[in-house]
């Protein structure tokens, strides 16, 4: 039996490296794309959206953390589940919003502009590593190996949170200048 879960998390722990490189990177990719995808008008409020599922990823985080501090596994899942899904569905909201939209240079002057790029690059280079610590997070979760789960949450969980509230900090800064 024990080797049956070596053998799978060898198969599963080459999934989340390869799938921690190629996410990256087909993102970058999709972005670079110099011609724009002509998606119609409605990817204009994907700023929004992605703003808005941010917030919620970060309350979903907390929620997650308040829940397994006070010993409640299945809300802990629950919330992270939620999380999880809601980091898929940004994904998909960014890639749409930027392949067919021009970016949104920043506005500001002054102070604030060093520390909305300070934030922003944070925001994107740790958005790139933390796929890495929250896949595996999840699959110990899910595969109940719970000392791992745990290894990988001690450096996920504070990305991940980071990315969030980030994404939602850049989001504001940068919000007044959408067109």
């Amino acid at each position: 039996m024990a080797t049956v879960l070596v053998e799978e998390n060898k198969k599963y722990r080459k999934i989340i490296n390869v799938l921690a490189i190629a996410i990256p990177v087909a993102v970058a990719v999709l972005i670079g794309i110099r011609q724009k995808i002509d998606l119609g008008s409605w990817t204009k409020v994907l700023p929004h959206v992605i703003g808005m599922l941010n917030t919620a990823t970060a309350i979903l985080l907390l929620m997650g953390f308040y829940f397994i501090k006070t010993n409640n596994r299945n809300l802990h899942r629950l919330m992270m589940t939620f999380a999880f899904i809601l980091g898929a569905i940004f994904l998909v909201c960014y890639i749409l919003y930027h392949i067919s939209n021009e970016s949104t240079p920043f506005g500001g002057s002054g102070f604030i502009r060093p520390i909305y790029y300070f934030l922003l690059i944070s925001h994107i280079l740790l958005s790139i590593v933390v796929v890495w610590f929250v896949l595996r997070a999840v699959y110990f979760g899910y595969s109940n190996q719970l000392a791992e789960h745990r290894k990988a949450v001690k450096w996920a969980f504070p990305i991940w949170l980071y990315v969030s509230v980030s994404g939602v900090i850049v989001y504001l800064l940068i919000s007044p200048y959408y067109v």
